[in-house]
């Protein structure tokens, strides 16, 4: 498969003398792929995407679309769309003549460019809205409004740059609905800018993982959850279990005991890493599976987001977040059994 976007250890610098945005950011990104540039806000990930569309040039390094070195082209020359967080629509214009404003812009008549915008509204399910006034639209339509104005200009890459962090969380998931509808319909290319980590598994096959202006990892959305390289990714993909051990012989041995690892992880300390969904709570003994490896811990406390209860146990220095199931009560002070799900601890170098 071809590489749609490369980045060759790109830095930007803002002004002189200051911390740098970037630095030296190596990033492959393959023609068809769905990313996601995941970090916290002030991370550099936007300046990421502003790069790629030309908005922004990098201070060193090289930026290619397509195998072409693209430093100097100018942002309509590189055959990119790019969707915002505010829609930026044009109040005076109506809904058809908003999306059909890249046609027109590229030099068809007024009549030929409706025609043309036609099939981008109904794309994002707004039939009937052609000769709608822009500001008596929701949120969610005016973003859907931008989006059918970008694809209309038919991009080979499309570029969203935290595009529904405005909209509340229906809406959102709204949006991202619509892009899994739109899948087959959208560009080969996208990459989304998010500090959702929840957003970024919903809309993309990989994620790319960005803190204080360096790539962490850029994998696929199961192994940057399961399979992180470092703690930093960890926490920022909302691990919390972090217990400190030493590896021998693919086993990782804490105060939890000897828990077995993936065969290639070297020898030395490590911590074991492994998220709260994939500890499982064995409420009597006839819930442990056969060959199940248990351990035991102490509740230190439960925790509420929302529906959803978290359990803190500790087992010596050594402490654990699972998910608590519906229907289980662990008061302070209990001993509770656990397992965990198969492959699911890995070690990260300490």
């Amino acid at each position: 498969m071809s590489t749609a976007i490369t980045l060759q250890s790109v830095t930007k610098q803002f002004t002189a003398g200051s911390a740098p945005a970037l630095r030296g950011i190596n990033l492959d990104i393959l023609s068809g792929a769905r990313t996601a540039i995941l970090g916290p806000s002030g991370s550099g990930k936007s300046t990421i995407l502003r790069m790629i569309a030309g908005l922004e040039d990098p201070s060193d390094g090289q930026i290619l679309l397509n195998g072409r070195d693209v430093t100097g082209v100018l942002p309509e020359r590189r055959g990119i769309g790019m969707v915002f967080q505010r829609p930026l629509l044009f109040p005076h214009l109506s809904v058809l003549d908003n999306i059909a404003f890249p046609l027109r812009a590229a030099g068809l008549s007024r009549r030929a460019a409706r025609e043309a915008a036609h099939p981008s509204l109904d794309l994002v399910q707004l039939p009937g809205f052609e000769q709608r006034s822009v500001s008596s639209l929701s949120g969610g339509q005016q973003q859907r409004v931008a989006i059918a104005r970008t694809l209309a200009a038919k991009p080979t890459i499309l570029l969203l740059d935290e595009p529904f962090s405005a909209l509340d969380p229906a809406l959102r998931d709204d949006m991202h609905a619509l892009l899994t509808r739109l899948r087959t319909e959208l560009p080969p290319t996208v990459v989304i800018v998010t500090h959702d980590r929840d957003e970024a598994a919903a809309v993309a096959d990989h994620i790319a993982v960005i803190e204080h202006g360096t790539l962490l990892q850029h994998d696929t959305v199961e192994r940057i959850y399961h399979r992180p390289t470092s703690l930093a990714v960890a926490r920022l993909m909302g691990g919390r279990n972090e217990i400190a051990g030493t590896v021998q012989r693919a086993r990782h041995h804490s105060d939890l005991g000897s828990i077995p690892v993936d065969a290639s992880t070297p020898d030395g300390p490590g911590t074991l890493v492994v998220r709260p969904e994939a500890v499982r709570i064995i409420a009597s003994p006839h819930e442990t599976r056969p060959g199940e490896p248990t351990h035991t811990a102490t509740v230190q406390g439960v925790t509420r987001t929302g529906i959803r209860r978290s359990l803190v146990m500790s087992s010596g220095s050594a402490l654990v977040t699972a998910d608590l199931p519906a229907g289980v009560e662990a008061p302070v002070g209990a001993t509770v059994t656990f397992g965990f799900a198969p492959d699911a601890p890995s070690v990260v170098p300490s």
